[in-house]
């Protein structure tokens, strides 16, 4: 009974993944309460793990699909943007290895900012290339944000290093291209190369509208993003609007 492991042992070996079978058998046997919560801590994270995964490899469907069909680069597409009253829209295009893996990955509007920003690096760092497109508010009130968010899409998938065999778009379809595209509703929660496309633009968009609350601070673009929020709405009528605003949209737009 000497030798029996302190709790604060089994929680390292559990948390560092030591443990073998037998011993975490052993453990579940283990009368201590300290022990079965860390066991139960441990199954959880387990189950979680587990979940992670199904969920990934169920997003990697249109990739293993194309792969299967002889497509080798297959990019991911989506932008951020299109529905603020201030600030750029902005795409992405990214191609991923076949071998990635990145549990977790969604779309990136139901991600934590932490867990987003995380995955933006690791995105990155993976990546066999990835690019980036920004069309400013004036062109999207010259030409229209459905015009402007094509011209981002494009901006972005033609900057890239690679060019792509296959591009997974998300409920957009690219005019004029020499490769084939797929254009997937909610392709963001059901591409993982889509769903990393979607964290680029939306990391990179963030960052450009807390650059602009700086140069503007009275329209918390900081926690708006440029969308129109109750305070925002409240700091048009009080100071008017900034160079960055679209004045094509309502509530802004002259009528």
């Amino acid at each position: 009974m000497g030798n029996k492991q302190s709790i604060a042992e089994i929680k390292a070996m559990l948390n560092e993944g030591a443990a073998t079978a037998e011993e975490i058998d052993n453990y579940k046997m283990d009368p201590r309460k300290g022990v079965q919560a860390a066991v139960k801590q441990y199954d959880q994270k387990l189950a979680k793990e587990d979940e992670l995964s199904a969920q990934f490899e169920q997003m990697m469907t249109y990739e293993r699909k194309n792969y299967q069909l002889g497509k080798k680069l297959i990019a991911g597409i989506d932008e951020v943007g299109r529905g603020p009253l201030a600030g750029p829209v902005v795409a992405a295009a990214v191609i991923l290895p076949e071998d990635i893996y990145l549990p977790g990955i969604n779309d990136s509007k139901k991600m934590s900012k932490a867990m987003r920003e995380t995955l933006y690096d690791k995105i990155k760092e993976h990546a066999i290339c990835y690019s980036i497109g920004i069309i400013d508010n004036n062109e999207i009130d010259r030409i229209n944000i459905y015009q402007a968010t094509i011209k981002a899409m494009m901006q972005a998938v033609s900057k890239l290093s690679h060019a792509p065999d296959h591009v997974l778009i998300d409920a957009m379809s690219l005019p004029n291209v020499s490769f084939t595209t797929e254009s997937i509703i909610k392709g963001d929660q059901k591409s993982i190369s889509i769903a990393a496309a979607s964290i680029l633009a939306k990391v990179t968009r963030d960052k450009l509208m807390l650059d602009l609350h700086r140069e503007f601070p009275n329209y918390c673009f900081n926690k708006n993003q440029g969308y129109g929020t109750k305070d925002h709405i409240k700091a048009l009528e009080e100071y008017g609007i900034t160079p960055i605003h679209r004045q094509s949209f309502a509530p802004i737009k002259r009528k």
